[in-house]
């Protein structure tokens, strides 16, 4: 009888100290986690999943030494499958609209509303992003601008410019190629802080 009681007592003591956990890590590991996921919902979910990997931990008695280290990293390893998983799903669905095309550059961007150190990392890409845009070949950063910052469609280019969808999608890869590489180390220093 002792001893189903202080089973009982030690798994409401883990419990205790995971909603304990919860409470303290909440609101900072929220911040992290929206500083690179643009999407709301998506930052939430993920969120969920790494309290709910905690709490499966706790269940399995899993020993972890420094709780904060590692509900950052497993936050950080479900972003890194969220972006997995949704190049997967691209790269699965060839007759992807061009309004999905379209949303690629503002998915590198963090969140406007995820606070102000979002907002900053967010204006200091733009600044960037404007320059590194300017570097493009002329051909390539027609197409750009005009898909991108126009809402133009490639067909209605096709038929303004008498060049083929194909190489106009070729164009607008190669530009996006380059600004992702020019833009890298800049993101990778902001997301970092």
């Amino acid at each position: 009888m002792k001893d189903g009681a202080g089973l009982e007592r030690m798994a409401l003591e883990r419990d205790q100290r995971i909603s304990e956990v919860v409470e303290r890590e909440r609101s900072r590991l929220l911040n992290f986690i929206r500083r690179r996921v643009p999407e709301p919902g998506d930052a939430e979910d993920i969120l969920q999943d790494v309290f709910y990997e905690l709490a499966e931990a706790n269940r399995l008695l899993m020993p972890i030494d420094h709780v904060t280290g590692w509900l950052f990293r497993v936050a950080r390893n479900r972003i890194i499958d969220l972006f997995r998983k949704r190049k997967t799903e691209r790269l699965k669905d060839p007759a992807a609209s061009e309004e999905d095309e379209r949303l690629r550059v503002e998915d590198l961007l963090p969140s406007p509303d995820a606070g102000p150190e979002a907002l900053y990392a967010r204006s200091v890409l733009l600044e960037a992003l404007e320059l590194a845009v300017d570097e493009l070949p002329e051909e390539q950063r027609e197409v750009f601008v005009a898909h991108e910052l126009r809402g133009r469609s490639f067909k209605e280019m096709a038929a303004e410019t008498g060049v083929n969808v194909n190489t106009l999608l070729s164009r607008k890869r190669y530009a996006v190629l380059h600004l992702r590489e020019r833009l890298r180390s800049i993101y990778d220093a902001l997301m970092k802080g």
